[in-house]
């Protein structure tokens, strides 16, 4: 890496003495926020700060570590409660009026300074830690809104909001961190009121149905999604939208993924199942364009995910960019971007919107990221393709009872940013006896490519259902014109078991058995298993990277560079930092002076990269795995730039680290 250092030869000693450079600080340089999960509405998680530059980048610091206290490894206790889950801490905080905001895994708030970490208040919602989250403990961010209809000083003119685990939507005074008296009842609405259930189970069973994204917020109304136990049955709750009142927590509007009106079009896409089915839901975080009263859904899969025969056709508006007006919930325009979903390939964040040069003239467009590697970019006002996308034959000969598409949409002018294809010669092992297991177990299975239904015999999922691209999303750099992302290449194995030929726990309730995860999805002839195709030293069967990052041009779709990302530090059996990559969670941060900021990995690691070359300029260990999305600030005019990620490992990852650590970086 460079760096301009000043270096006095010191003579007398023999010794060369170099010091970094005073950084030149404009004192009339305006503040700049970060008051947004993913800065602005659009989700760009793009930064005009360029303080922090590829020369400089070098001599970052610790700023300042604060704890948040809320962390569980579903052993112990706390506040007196047993506590059922694991907490993965993965929240990207906000930046607004000399305030930093964190959501914990426990669902408190807490209000730090921002450049000292120093706690202002804490706000805690008193968690329902009994349900089993089977996601774990989680809360990803926050939203904020100022009310010009109120005057500074006012209560509750400044607001924050959260959606908590146990279904409850609460506002909280951004300045005094008191919940808002006006808005439903003492701060908070009930986000299970009237779920519609369409099935004989009248009340949702705890732990099945919570929340783990930010609301989004556009002009007077707040949209919150939710999340779903993926395959427990057919009727699962449902998956539906909603708006509420900013001010008043009075329900505005709501919208449900599975079209239950005979009249609506969709309805012709479900052969069957439509008064049945349940989610569709919106987990991930929601885009927004305030501008024109837009919102961006990223919809998931119908109930159950890996057997569709209850739910027959195209199913369309699930797995698909939703595009809804904010004030009404009324729907301006959708793309599926799965046919039938049976591979839990759901839309795991919202679009990013872009700017794309075509033909001399400059487009308002989205890019949405999936999990099958597949970037689509479509035209911002109709969904249409502004690069290329083709339907294209795909593996048929499903179990009996299902129903395929014969055909899946690609996008044409970006190659696939992870592989999709994985052959017994391809096996990958440390030593030949596990390269060996590796391949016998990859030739007894079912493996046509991408979209290879679940089958009996069992299948290679590949990309398996982390990703490709998982709930951080993407980043845009306005200036450059790239789209920079990161993958996770980690093959699944899935297979159905006719019922009748499995008994006890695992055919009603599932769980884990060994390496096995089980699925019930009662109201089917089939219970599922699935498990990653790992070789007996823990390790992916399928070759490096299992990582990576890439930036893609907007306009052309061409990846200008893909990079391996993360170590086998914490992987493998001996803790050698090798530069194979490592399954990513959560998403890049990219600034103006074309740096990306990216934790993500499992190894521990936080890292800074030339977005224009894709050249690791700087890296950091960290007291635990950055599984979170960065963002970065400057708190007061000519003040300093700090970058901040939250540390907190993964609940679902063997042998990594928890943790429950906010950490700020900035220059001397």
């Amino acid at each position: 890496m460079r760096r301009s250092w000043r270096c006095s030869v010191v003579l007398a000693l023999g010794l060369v003495a170099c010091t970094p450079p005073a950084v030149v600080r404009d004192p009339l340089a305006p503040v700049e926020e970060w008051p947004t999960y993913g800065n602005d509405p659009g989700s760009s998680r793009y930064s005009p700060l360029s303080e922090i530059t590829k020369d400089n980048v070098g001599d970052l610091k610790v700023a300042w570590t604060y704890r948040t206290g809320d962390m569980s490894d579903a052993t112990g206790t706390w506040n007196g409660e047993k506590v059922w889950a694991k907490s993965t801490f993965e929240a990207t905080p906000l930046m607004t009026d000399d305030t930093l905001y964190i959501a914990t895994a426990f669902n408190r708030i807490i209000a730090l300074d921002p450049e000292t970490g120093k706690e202002k208040w804490t706000f805690d919602p008193k968690l329902d830690r009994i349900g089993y989250y089977g996601n774990g403990l989680t809360c990803r961010g926050l939203a904020s809104r100022v009310d010009p209809k109120l005057s500074p000083g006012q209560a509750c003119r400044k607001t924050i909001y959260e959606a908590t685990l146990d279904g409850r939507l609460i506002a909280v005074d951004g300045e005094t961190g008191k919940a808002c008296a006006g808005f439903g009842t003492a701060g908070e609405v009930s986000l299970k009121a009237g779920i519609n259930l369409d099935s004989g189970i009248d009340h949702i069973i705890p732990g099945e149905y919570y929340f783990t994204s930010p609301p989004a917020v556009v002009g007077d109304v707040v949209v919150v999604g939710s999340g779903i136990n993926d395959s427990d049955r057919v009727e699962m709750p449902s998956g539906v939208v909603r708006g509420y009142n900013a001010r008043t927590g009075t329900l505005v509007w709501a919208w449900d993924p599975v079209p239950r009106d005979p009249g609506d079009p969709a309805r012709a896409t479900w052969q069957n199942g439509a008064d049945r089915t349940g989610a569709a839901n919106v987990w991930g975080p929601i885009s927004a364009d305030p501008a024109h009263d837009l919102i961006f859904l990223p919809t998931t899969s119908p109930s159950p995910d890996y057997f569709g025969g209850e739910r027959k056709g195209a199913n369309r508006n699930g797995d698909s960019v939703v595009v809804l007006r904010a004030s009404t919930g009324k729907m301006v325009w959708a793309f599926q971007a799965v046919h039938h979903n049976l591979w839990d390939y759901d839309l795991p964040s919202g679009p990013s919107l872009v700017e794309v040069e075509r033909d001399g003239k400059r487009i308002a467009a989205l890019a949405q990221p999936t999990k099958m590697g597949h970037l689509f970019i479509l035209d911002r006002d109709t969904g249409k393709p502004v690069l290329p996308v083709e339907e294209r034959p795909v593996p048929q000969d499903a179990v009996a009872g299902e129903w395929l598409s014969p055909t899946q949409p690609f996008p044409v002018a970006t190659p696939r940013l992870v592989p999709d294809r994985l052959e017994p010669k391809d096996a990958w092992g440390l030593t030949p006896w596990d390269r060996g297991k590796c391949r016998d177990t990859i030739a007894g299975l079912r493996r046509s490519g991408i979209f290879t239904p679940p089958s009996l015999q069992g299948t290679l999922e590949y990309p398996g259902a982390a990703g490709g691209t998982n709930w951080g999303g993407l980043s845009f750099d306005r200036s450059r014109g790239l789209i920079v992302i990161n993958q996770t290449n980690l093959p699944f194995i899935v297979q159905l078991i006719p019922r009748e030929q499995i008994t006890g726990l695992r055919s009603q309730s599932g769980g884990v058995e060994g390496e096995w995860e089980y699925a019930p999805m009662k109201g089917t002839p089939y219970v599922m298993r699935r498990k990653a195709l790992l070789s007996p030293w823990g390790l992916p069967c399928s070759p490096p990277p299992w990582g990576t990052l890439a930036a893609v041009e907007a306009g052309t779709g061409k990846i200008r560079w893909q990079i391996p990302l993360g170590t086998v530090r914490e992987l493998a059996p001996i803790p050698l930092p090798i530069g194979w990559g490592t399954p990513t969670l959560g998403g890049p941060l990219t600034t103006a002076s074309g740096l990306t900021f990216i934790g993500a990995t499992l190894d521990s690691t936080f890292r800074a990269f030339d977005t224009e070359t894709g050249r690791e300029l700087w890296q950091t260990r960290m007291p635990a795995s950055a599984i979170a999305t960065p963002m970065t600030y400057r708190a007061k005019a000519g003040g300093r730039q700090y970058v901040v990620v939250a540390a907190g490992g993964h609940g679902k990852a063997k042998g990594i680290k928890l943790g429950d650590y906010i950490v700020a970086f900035a220059l001397p």
